[in-house]
């Protein structure tokens, strides 16, 4: 079996090959990856491409010639990652998030790749505080990034068919210890913030709700969508990934991480504008179709991991919010190096070469 997993070099993709290497240890597993967030492993020490039997490096947008040959399931994570981005390059997300994940559909398709496994989100509902989102709820995107999921989703239904099974997981906001660790995630911000400074600045008034997932539990979705067959679920299939029980409020996951670290205050801005990207998903569908790739780590066991593996790495940073590890940060770094230009591609070699 050969699998090749885009986006790798993110902040799930090292869960997701590790998790793929432990079902599918005979597998040749390839990744691809713009490179981007190459800088922040954690620890600093480890590559976790290690695991990988191939490593390559290429803009989704133009992969290489012959990278689909012979792959039997292709893992999408490649695409911009959070609402900030989408906002500030909006185009970009699109072309990347929306555009190239038809094409390499498309052309999986035409290679023979059986099973294709897309990163898609939650945040396709938008603003729903009167119920639970199920799968047949109405898409109400507020945001580039989710405008571009539900774009993706549209037209990948359009590509499944016979020999070419689609699984779109839409999932719960990530959390939780990486080995390519990434900040701007709320859970992962109150963490870092609790261990840097001692305290948890929630910018929202704390109302609005989320719904979590472990990185290590999407890598099991993700494993169950790669195994998944047309008679579990149809060809196509968009299906909500995370646990009933992980629907927070934003004041709840502060708390929750005051309990877990200690000496920690929170401070919530009870002024702030309402934040429309509010809501609570159903996850009976998922339950039900895989019970055997069910989340297993729950807020608290995400919290503690966050906790001791930023401790073990002596993380002091109060300024972590200007660091590489938030997403917007690195590239906007990037981008003033003269290493991306506009359309956030890299620059010829001969500009990166003058910037060393």
């Amino acid at each position: 079996m050969k699998i090749l997993v885009t986006g790798n070099m993110g902040y799930v993709g090292p869960s997701v090959v590790r998790q793929l290497r432990r079902s599918h240890p005979q597998a040749l597993i390839v990744g691809v990856d713009i490179g981007y967030f190459s800088v922040c492993t954690m620890p600093l020490d480890y590559l976790p491409e290690l695991r990988l039997d191939q490593q390559l490096f290429a803009d989704v947008r133009h992969l290489p010639q012959g990278v689909l040959d012979g792959v039997d399931a292709v893992v999408h994570l490649a695409g911009i990652s959070n609402d900030p981005i989408g906002n500030l390059y909006e185009q970009v997300t699109m072309e990347i998030n929306h555009l190239a994940t038809v094409e390499l559909a498309k052309k999986a398709k035409g290679a023979g790749v059986k099973s294709f496994v897309f990163a898609s989100s939650c945040s396709v509902y938008g603003c729903a505080q009167d119920a639970d989102r199920t799968e047949d709820c109405e898409l109400n995107p507020l945001t580039a990034y989710a405008r571009s999921k539900a774009a993706s989703e549209r037209d990948l239904r359009r590509l499944a068919g016979e020999n070419f099974t689609v699984t779109c997981l839409r999932f719960a906001t990530g959390c939780g210890m990486s080995e390519r660790l990434r900040l701007d995630l709320v859970l992962n911000d109150f963490v870092a913030g609790a261990v840097a400074t001692g305290e948890v600045s929630v910018l929202s008034d704390g109302s609005p709700w989320r719904p979590l997932i472990d990185v290590k539990d999407m890598a099991r979705a993700f494993d169950w969508g790669v195994g998944r067959k047309p008679a579990l679920g149809g060809e196509f299939l968009a299906i909500n990934a995370g646990a009933n029980g992980g629907n927070y409020q934003v004041r709840e996951l502060a708390e929750t991480v005051a309990r877990l670290v200690p000496g920690v205050k929170v401070s919530i801005n009870s002024h702030a504008a309402p934040d429309k990207r509010s809501y609570r998903v159903c996850f009976d569908l998922f339950k039900r179709l895989a019970p055997d790739h069910q989340p297993v780590n729950d807020l608290k066991k995400s919290v503690v991991e966050l906790k001791e593996g930023l401790e073990q790495l002596h993380f002091h940073d109060r300024k972590f919010r200007s660091s590489p590890y938030m997403r917007l940060v690195q590239l906007n770094h990037l981008r003033e190096k003269g290493l991306l230009n506009d359309s956030l591609q890299w620059q010829a070699q001969t500009s990166i070469t003058s910037q060393a």
